[in-house]
């Protein structure tokens, strides 16, 4: 999340006057994330929402994410629903631009889950995952093997020079190598897809709701595993064996996976370090403007790719 679109006090009360939720209070812009315009509301009923307005997901996309949010919730899965306006739009529009509106979850996001915290949000990507089995609706992944051949080669010269012509090479092997990887016959649903710490909230030890669902899919399950065991368990430090096993705990507590599955993790594992490492350069490479915008370290995902080519953490 970030701001990229900055909206007034009265494009929001604008906005307010189609739906049922009451007056506008106060907002703020949120700085946390990449991808589109954030905003905390509160309101004249005396609760808090978060106002999304979309940067780069195409209009023909968005009814995917509005309608999977509010099966996910009418399934019990602690997310965001979506606020219906008067004429039963889930979208509004602002600026020449679309956006949403989404109830605000209780709990606070962590820069560090430990041993407990990580068990319970392997629980919650099992749930997530069984909630998602009946959706009708299918997305296609939208960081596949083209979209990385794509951004490898624009961002390959400029990593060359800013790190070093081995990490270039790392970065075509590593292309080369999942190319030919086939992971087809993986047990596959809906996955979130960027299951990052900055995505999950907590009470306690307990995982209080997911957010943030704009880059889900139909994908492998084991995929969305290894997304999330490298954003919140690998911390490139002695103690990763011991957080990765919290959080397969979690998760298989609910799924157990086959045996496929975690035959292809330790390569899941390396495939989304390089989707996460491309897109962090192409992002510090090619910055977006932007009133609050944060970009992330690439070298952070260079250094847990190069951590699974030495030795496989999961067991």
């Amino acid at each position: 999340m970030s701001v990229y679109t900055e909206l007034s006090h009265a494009d929001i009360s604008t906005i307010l006057a189609d739906y049922q939720i009451g007056s506008l209070i106060s907002f703020e812009g949120i700085a946390a994330g990449i991808e589109n315009s954030n905003f905390f509301i509160d309101t004249s009923q005396g609760k808090r929402y978060v106002l999304t307005v979309f940067e780069r997901l195409a209009a023909d996309e968005l009814p995917y994410f509005m309608l999977l949010m509010k099966h996910l919730a009418a399934n019990a899965l602690a997310c965001p629903d979506v606020m219906v306006r008067n004429d039963d739009a889930l979208l509004f529009e602002v600026h020449g631009k679309q956006g949403c509106i989404v109830s605000c979850l209780s709990g606070r996001t962590l820069d560090e889950l430990n041993i407990a915290q990580l068990k319970s949000s392997g629980q919650a990507m099992a749930q997530l995952h069984l909630a998602g089995a009946d959706f009708s609706m299918q997305r296609a992944n939208p960081t596949n093997s083209n979209w990385l051949a794509e951004h490898i080669d624009a961002v390959l010269e400029k990593t060359c020079a800013r790190y070093g012509s081995e990490a270039g090479q790392l970065l075509n092997n590593e292309l080369d190598f999942q190319s030919s990887c086939a992971w087809g016959s993986l047990p596959a649903g809906l996955i979130h897809g960027d299951l990052f710490v900055d995505n999950i909230l907590f009470k306690d030890e307990q995982v209080s709701g997911i957010i943030d669902f704009y880059y889900a899919h139909h994908a492998a399950f084991a995929m969305d595993i290894a997304i999330a065991l490298n954003a919140q368990a690998v911390l490139l430090s002695d103690a990763d064996e011991s957080r990765i096993q919290a959080f397969m705990d979690g998760y298989q507590s609910l799924r157990p996976l086959q045996e496929d599955e975690c035959e292809a993790l330790p390569l899941l594992l390396r495939l989304a370090a390089l989707r996460f490492w491309v897109s962090r350069l192409y992002d510090a490479f090619f910055p977006r403007d932007g009133a609050m915008v944060q970009t992330k370290d690439p070298e952070e995902y260079r250094q847990k790719l190069v951590l699974h080519h030495a030795a496989s953490l999961f067991k």
